[in-house]
């Protein structure tokens, strides 16, 4: 195989996640302690490191980078609500370089008495949002190394019978060396391909939105990932968003301006309204020619990947398998795991050990069965299910981690932290 020198993105270029100060501007100690050093027991709170800050929001409170002090490694520190067992359910199986994990979960205090939990994942420097919009340089190899570990990340999820249902940009975290890993799984369901379960067709951003969703599908499989990687593949070519509208209805017409009116057989997973309305106005003849002005980069080989997954018709859009074996991405695929993959390794005398399986699928699928009981677990049950999952998923010799009430961005982060106890994602 050949060996590729490694690419990076100049963070200095790129927006990063917004910044903002601590009480006092100080933070002498971590605002993670161990629960040891909390009793008075052992060990002691980790002095003069790099300080505790916020760098974001999430759904339910601001993300916190933090000094883990059993390794001394950053981290990110996530706020959730119990209702989101189903997320972090999955964060901790993921075993997968470009999908994010559950580093860590803070133990709760009392089994009755909890309301938010804090998940430790590994902390990224930027997303692929802030370095489209940034004047950073992208070249032909960037973005094939990018689109490359979006569908492997995805080939590991949709393994594990999970759709994502919401790829976007702003959901792909990208460090320097051009490591990306997929996020934010809040509305992420278990899926079975052989079942017709009934899903809510609110769901992805809506520049990203496959048209079946657009038209009210209730019914979709895994393509509707795929349609929203063929987006991101398209802004990343020409740097800006390729369907940008103020509404449902006027999204789906810029799509079938481009990929032209849909057979009636293609809109067999819309509902009639939407179905009608499109019959009803004037046939329009596709215009895949206009990928090829996106950029200079928008060769015949990248815009014959993006049409198949830019495919109105789901079951004739391109799987994710089949777009990891497209030509246009072997050179993605050498350049991540020549230098950036971690299931290959380099020897002592710097040869390069290529693993036999460089995009893997997750050992253990979940079981839509279990999706379905979730549904029915009353908010007691649920917090009973989350307080004993975080207990039993410690492995032996574990050191617990919890808030550090000595640290001096504790009440900063207390006050920062605002749980949305009562938000509700569709099924």
């Amino acid at each position: 195989l050949l060996s590729f020198e490694s690419i990076s993105i100049s963070m200095a270029l790129v927006s990063h996640q917004r910044c903002m100060p601590t009480a006092n501007g100080e933070t002498n100690h971590s605002l993670l302690a161990t629960q040891s050093y909390l009793s008075g027991n052992v060990g002691t709170s980790l002095q003069n490191v790099q300080p505790d800050r916020p760098i974001g929001y999430g759904a339910f409170g601001v993300v916190w980078s933090v000094t883990d002090p059993r390794s001394g490694k950053r981290v990110a520190l996530k706020p959730s609500c119990k209702r989101v067992f189903r997320e972090i359910r999955m964060l901790s199986s993921f075993k997968n370089d470009n999908v994010l994990s559950c580093l860590d979960i803070l133990h709760p205090p009392n089994a009755r008495m909890f309301v938010e939990i804090y998940v430790l994942t590994e902390l990224m420097q930027s997303d692929l949002h802030k370095i489209i919009v940034s004047p950073q340089p992208l070249t032909t190899d960037h973005v094939k190394v990018f689109v490359y570990q979006i569908l492997r990340g995805l080939l590991y999820l949709h393994s594990a019978r999970i759709l994502h249902r919401d790829i976007k940009p702003g959901n792909l975290l990208v460090n320097s060396n051009c490591l990306l890993k997929i996020c934010d799984f809040g509305l992420a369901r278990v899926w079975d391909p052989s079942e017709q379960a009934t899903l809510t067709h609110e769901v992805v951003t809506q520049y990203y939105r496959a048209p079946e969703l657009l038209m009210g599908a209730r019914n979709y499989t895994a393509a509707v990932d795929v349609w929203s990687v063929g987006c991101i593949f398209a802004e990343l070519l020409g740097r800006r968003i390729l369907f940008q509208a103020q509404g449902p209805v006027e999204q789906l017409n810029l799509i079938i301006d481009l990929l032209g009116t849909p057979s009636v057989a293609e809109m067999r997973y819309a509902c009639e309204g939407a179905r009608n309305h499109v019959l009803k106005s004037p046939f329009r003849p596709p215009k895949y020619f206009k990928l090829y002005s996106l950029s200079q980069q928008a060769t015949q080989e990248a815009v014959g990947l993006l049409t198949q997954m830019l495919c109105f018709d789901p079951d004739k859009r391109i799987t994710v398998g089949d777009a990891l074996a497209h030509p246009y991405l072997e050179e993605g695929r050498l350049r991540f795991h020549s230098c950036m993959c971690s299931c290959c390794r380099t020897t002592s005398n710097g040869t390069r050990v290529y693993a036999q399986n460089p995009e893997p699928v997750h050992s253990e699928p979940f079981d839509v069965k279990w999706e379905k009981e979730l549904s029915r677990l009353s908010m007691f049950e649920l917090r009973d299910r989350i307080y004993k999952f975080i207990i039993e998923r410690a492995p032996p010799y574990h050191i617990p981690l919890c808030i550090n009430p000595d640290s001096n961005a504790f009440k900063s982060f207390i006050t920062r932290n605002i749980s949305s106890h009562f938000l509700i994602y569709p099924h």
